[in-house]
Order: C-alpha cells, then sequence, then structure tokens
C-alpha cells in the first residue's frame, strides 16, 4: 500500500473505534463486531494463618505443621459446578453471548446479563456434592518450612495453596504470619541481639573473664581492668543470621556491676579501708559522643 494521501475509504476507521470503544458502549454491533463472552471461573481468595514460634526456632529455622481450612476443587464435578455427566446450558437470557444489548436512540447498549452474570450459559442441573458451587470445604495440614533468621511479623507466601477458584477457577495463595516469642535474656535489634550480664565490684576492677551464654553455646569474654558499669562489648557473628543471606548479627553484651543489698561485718570493713584510699569527686559530668561509641566497641 502507498503511503500517499489518497482520499480513499479507510474500513479499518469503524474497526478502531469498535474495539476502543465496544465495551463502554456496546458499539460492536453496530460496527460489525462481536460480543465478547465472560468466564464464570474465578481466582480464588488469600488465605491467612497465625502460627507461633519459639525465639529459637526464629533464629536457627524450623519446619512445622500449619492447620489450614480452606475450599477445594469439588472432585465430583471437577470444579464445574455441573452434576456429573451433565454440562452447563446456554443462557436463555441472552441467547449464550454473556449480555443483554437495549436500543438507546441510535446507539446499541450492552449490559452483562443479570441471569448468567456474563458467563453466556447456567448450571440447570448443580453437582450434589458442592451445590453447583465447584468447590467443597475441607481441613487440611500444610508443611512449612521457616527460613533461619525470621522475626515476629514475617509473612510466608506459599502460592497457590489458598482458597479454590469458584467455579474452576485458580486458587489464591497462603499467607501464613509468625509470631515470635521473646527470650528469657535476650533482645533483639534487627539481626543484633543484646543482653546484660551483672558482675561484681572486684570483677570490673581487678579485670575478669566471664562465660557469656550464646545462641551457639557458651562464649569467654574478658572484661579488662577498671571496666565501668554500664559499658558494652560486642562479640562478633553471635547474633541472628542473615535472612535468606549470609553471615550473622553480633552480641551485644552490657555489663553492670552489682552493688550488694546487704554486707557483713568483714566485708564493710574492707570496703570501708578501701574507699579511703579510692576517693571519688561525685561531680556531674556529661556524656559525651565519644564515650557512648568507646561504650559499644569496647
Amino acid at each position: 500500500m502507498s503511503g500517499g494521501g489518497g482520499g480513499g475509504f479507510d474500513p479499518t476507521v469503524f474497526q478502531d473505534v469498535s474495539e476502543i470503544f465496544g465495551d463502554f458502549f456496546g458499539f460492536g454491533d453496530l460496527f460489525g463486531g462481536g460480543s465478547r463472552r465472560g468466564s464464570r471461573a474465578q481466582r480464588g481468595p488469600d488465605l491467612r494463618e497465625d502460627i507461633t514460634l519459639e525465639f529459637e526456632e526464629a533464629v536457627f529455622g524450623t519446619e512445622t505443621n500449619v492447620p489450614v481450612r480452606r475450599h477445594e476443587t469439588c472432585e465430583d464435578c471437577r470444579g464445574s459446578g455441573a452434576a456429573p455427566g451433565k454440562a452447563p446450558v446456554p443462557c436463555r437470557s441472552c441467547g449464550g453471548r454473556g449480555q443483554v444489548r437495549y436500543q438507546q436512540g441510535f446507539f446499541s447498549m450492552a449490559r452483562t446479563c443479570p441471569t448468567c452474570q456474563g458467563a453466556g450459559s447456567v448450571i440447570t442441573d448443580p453437582c450434589p456434592k458442592c451445590k453447583g458451587e465447584g468447590r467443597v470445604l475441607r481441613q487440611r495440614t500444610v508443611d512449612a518450612k521457616v527460613p533461619a533468621g525470621v522475626e515476629d511479623g514475617t509473612r510466608i507466601r506459599f502460592s497457590g495453596l489458598g482458597e479454590a477458584g469458584a467455579h474452576g477457577g485458580p486458587p489464591g495463595d497462603l499467607y501464613v504470619v509468625l509470631h515470635v516469642k521473646e527470650h528469657p535474656f535476650f533482645e533483639r535489634e534487627g539481626n543484633d541481639l543484646h543482653c546484660v550480664i551483672p558482675i561484681s565490684f572486684a570483677q570490673a576492677a581487678l579485670g575478669t573473664e566471664i562465660r557469656v551464654p550464646t545462641l551457639d553455646g557458651e562464649h569467654a569474654l574478658k572484661v579488662p581492668e577498671g571496666t565501668q558499669s554500664g559499658t558494652t562489648m560486642r562479640i562478633r557473628s553471635k547474633g541472628v543470621p542473615v535472612l535468606n543471606g549470609h553471615g550473622k548479627g553480633d552480641l551485644f553484651v552490657e555489663v553492670r556491676v552489682h552493688t550488694p543489698g546487704k554486707l557483713n561485718k568483714r566485708q564493710r570493713e574492707l570496703l570501708q579501708e578501701l574507699e579511703g584510699t579510692t576517693r571519688v569527686e561525685n561531680k556531674p559530668q556529661r556524656r559525651t559522643l565519644f564515650g557512648k561509641v568507646k561504650d559499644i566497641f569496647g
């Protein structure tokens, strides 16, 4: 075809108009287009189930069973909704087209058929088992693998394990929401763990080595001589594994000097003697940014 500007009639003009406006104003019949029949099949809804994990299960990962109550495709009718050996018949209201039309002046208007809801067919002999819905309600158990490093509120998606779609439609998805119990002494911040270990005044002043519990077993931590109460020390790679990644977070240990509530006579005498040689000026001081960083990194 020549690219020059001829004055001939182009029949594709009305075809384009039909494609653009046919669904809105029913121009399909007016310009020679056909109607499109809808489908009864619909995607099934998504499901949500909540499970509770122990702290260690969230850290290291686990496998668990999730009970799910959901609609599944009817085995007798295979999701069609019609009785075995039967099939949906063309809708009499729309003649199987899925649309009913009426005249609005010059235009032919179209609407979804209210009888068949646009499917173009109706079920006259519904399946006795599912009552024509194409789905039945069942209780199932889903095997869920929880990866290491999940935290409270994490959602795991299981594709295609939700509700079956109506009239043979595809199933929805299953979302498992995790709730993690608190640990007796560890607090989690992202992939890092925090805990507090009490030490005596003598241990803080003279220095010592303490056994710190971690999720992988005990760890020997050296407390330097002259450590102040509230000092935080870091143990690398003793935190939580990175979810779907590599490496672990760290464990931060804050040491707090424990002051005994009661002293016997000998202890009191020793502390009074010590106090006379280590008198401290009780003057308020400002906690600088450098001091905070020093506490964090040891």
